[in-house]
């Protein structure tokens, strides 16, 4: 007997058709590159065969969804695609509409993008709103009958090539009985063995994480991107996002005022223009290395930096000492995804399903690292970029970035967060070290998370025990547990190793390191916290933010004044004196024109968004939709009472800073894209 057929006849089949399906869309992917592409930009030969190499992958995961319901039903006997005749004719039938709707999605597909340059996606429902319009515009820019023509010609072909495979499967009495044959352990392996290589398929590469759409986000040419995406997975993947969306007039209102508020060179609010240069002359800080460290959890309230009587970190409150510290440095919202989409495109993330980095829709954004134009871009993370689809934010806007991440380090894995943040951090060195150009690199820790692994080889770190406490419940100082206060102390204990082994390297004199928290905790923050943070949730979002360089702060300095994670980019290029080009909500710590209008966005996502606006002395929070006002003074005896009522002009004021704020973040995360910017020149 042949291998084939010793195959089971229900696997044959599905086989077969996952061939025929595969084949296909590589081949409309072909043709999507022939006619798409341009000659004049044409990408590489690197990322037109990973393009296919992905896209293929994609299409496995749309054609295994496809034929799961044929693998599932099909051992039913009634129902078996071979074997019985109700269950030829209904696969048939389904299978035959599956390839007709496949195609109708890539004719829509190939419409929209050559209408939009955007793959489809489920803001093409809008045109369902007025169907006789958008059908007008169709017939009228398509050719529909030929096009129809050729449509059902290529169906047929389809349907009778799949006929006609799937009916030339043996299914003679010696294949039937060959697995009726056999033991149950035989078919109970069978059973395992289609499982995992189902679940494989699903997964599509050999990761913590399945293959995501982010993943053909992989280039900062934008058309690789274009061509690795299956527009069925695509479209699926925007629908949770398709009512988040900005309203224009709302934007156009509030421009005005945020012309003023960013200090926009040259006002136009037919196309909301926001652009700011920042020229400076070229001179050897320009090209310092940037060294940011994005650190876990790193809340305020924990550290020595706010008179946390544990002195809990040392290391950080040394560098701070020698530097600039950012006392009041607030992350719009909590989530490590939030963070890293804000710092890198100085828009909050108010993204009401999941996160900014999971909407494919925004994915494209412009980013002031881009401004580093000398320098080689890295990022280093301990565990998976694949989380969060974080690698299609970096990937697809910081052209050459190089990215380090789990399974590329020599380290050991210690848990699920990946390396240890000691390792990540002598990792991190190796690399730096040898680097012959200016380099602008991002290492994120993660380590500051449950199980709270404290590694075996930690550079002599001891662990504290309630012994070494001053007295008290440990609440009382911020913490929960000995093991969280251990894993915080470790990460601190990191932080030192790094500048310590970091000091003897020549890259160490021209660098600017840049530390702060991705966010803080909402939980008890201790009896040394003021009763404003706890009482209002602002113990969540307040983060030390540490400027330290050797040769590049000339005076230490403690900045007292409130300070955003939108505003880090520009500061880092304000200090290292690098020309940059702003076009969202990010303005320069530095700059003193600012000082009169520092405030702090933040967002609370829940069933319905709760957006504030943070000064010195106020704490300004309403609903997205305007509702549910509440003002609060900080440094009241009772923080948590709401003065609106009070205090009438100032709440009016604030509701209408918020307001204008909150519907310009609306407009700038889905007006953003780097092709929208230009560089800038410094001047000699």
């Amino acid at each position: 007997m042949s291998f084939l057929n010793k195959i089971p006849r229900l696997h044959l089949y599905v086989i077969t058709v996952l061939l025929l399906f595969l084949v296909i869309q590589t081949g409309l992917r072909f043709i999507f590159w022939l006619k798409f592409n341009i000659p004049a930009d044409p990408i590489s030969t690197h990322d037109l065969l990973w393009s296919f190499y992905l896209g293929m992958k994609f299409d496995l995961q749309a054609s295994l969804g496809t034929l799961l319901p044929v693998l599932l039903l099909g051992w039913i006997k009634p129902l078996h695609p071979v074997y019985s005749t109700l269950g030829k004719r209904l696969w048939a039938v389904y299978i035959s509409l599956a390839f007709i709707l496949m195609y109708l999605v890539y004719i829509t597909d190939a419409g929209h993008y050559a209408y939009l340059q955007q793959r489809l996606n489920a803001t093409a429902l809008r045109f369902l709103e007025n169907p006789f319009i958008s059908a007008d515009m169709v017939w009228e820019t398509y050719p529909v009958i030929s096009g129809g023509f050729v449509f059902i010609i290529v169906s047929a072909i389809t349907i009778y090539l799949f006929l006609k495979l799937t009916g030339s499967i043996n299914q003679s009495n010696l294949v039937r009985s060959y697995w009726q044959q056999k033991r149950w352990y035989h078919k109970t392996a069978l059973v395992i063995f289609t499982v995992f290589l189902v679940l494989f398929g699903f997964m599509a590469k050999i990761s913590w994480y399945p293959l995501r759409w982010s993943d053909a986000f992989f280039s900062t040419h934008a058309f690789s991107s274009q061509l690795a995406s299956n527009p069925v997975i695509y479209f699926t993947n925007t629908l949770k996002n398709v009512a988040e969306t900005y309203d224009i007039e709302a934007a156009r209102q509030a421009y005005p005022v945020m012309v003023e508020y960013l200090g926009v060179q040259n006002p136009d609010v037919n196309r909301l223009n926001y652009k700011r240069e920042q020229i400076f002359s070229t001179s050897a800080k320009s090209r310092s290395n940037v060294i940011v460290v994005i650190l876990e959890s790193f809340a305020s309230y924990k550290t020595s930096l706010t008179g946390n009587p544990l002195d809990t970190t040392p290391n950080i409150a040394r560098l701070a000492r020698e530097g600039y510290l950012f006392n009041r440095f607030y992350t719009p919202s909590t989530g490590t995804a939030r963070s890293v989409w804000t710092f890198t495109t100085g828009i909050p993330d108010i993204e009401k399903n999941k996160t900014s980095s999971r909407n494919p829709l925004i994915v494209d954004q412009y980013s002031i690292i881009n401004e580093f134009k000398d320098h080689k871009k890295l990022y280093f993370l301990g565990g998976s970029a694949s989380w969060a689809n974080i690698r299609g934010l970096l990937s697809s806007n910081i052209p050459g970035l190089e990215l380090h991440e789990e399974g590329s380090y020599d380290a050991p894995r210690v848990d699920v967060w990946g390396i240890s943040d000691l390792d990540l951090f002598r990792e991190a060195n190796a690399v730096l070290k040898k680097e012959k150009q200016p380099f602008f690199t991002i290492i994120q820790t993660s380590g500051n998370h449950r199980p709270y692994t404290i590694p075996e080889d930690n550079a002599g770190f001891e662990l504290w025990t309630e012994d070494d406490l001053p007295g008290g419940n440990i609440e009382d100082y911020g913490f929960a547990s000995l093991e969280e206060l251990n894993s915080f102390r470790f990460m601190d204990h990191s932080i030192g190793q790094f500048i310590k082994i970091a000091s003897k390297e020549p890259y160490f004199d021209n660098t600017l390191f840049v530390f702060f928290g991705d966010h803080g905790i909402h939980a008890h923050a201790g009896n040394h916290t003021p009763a404003y943070e706890e009482q209002l949730n602002l113990q969540g979002l307040r983060v030390p933010l540490v400027f330290y360089g050797k040769n590049l702060i000339d005076e230490a300095k403690v900045f007292d004044t409130i300070a955003s994670e939108v505003d880090v980019l520009p500061t880092i290029a304000s200090i290292t004196h690098t020309s940059y080009l702003d076009t969202t909500l990010g303005r320069s710590l530095l700059d003193e024109k600012y000082n009169n209008e520092r405030y702090a966005f933040t967002v609370e996502h829940g069933s319905d968004r709760t957006i504030g606006l943070l000064s010195d002395e106020y704490y300004m929070l309403m609903q997205a939709d305007g509702s549910n006002k509440r003002l609060h003074r900080l440094h009241s005896k009772n923080p948590r009472a709401n003065i609106a009522a009070q205090e009438k002009n100032i709440a009016a004021q604030y509701t209408q800073k918020l307001t204008d704020i909150w519907n310009t973040i609306r407009y700038m995360r889905e007006n953003n894209k780097p092709q929208q910017a230009r560089p800038v020149q410094a001047s000699n």
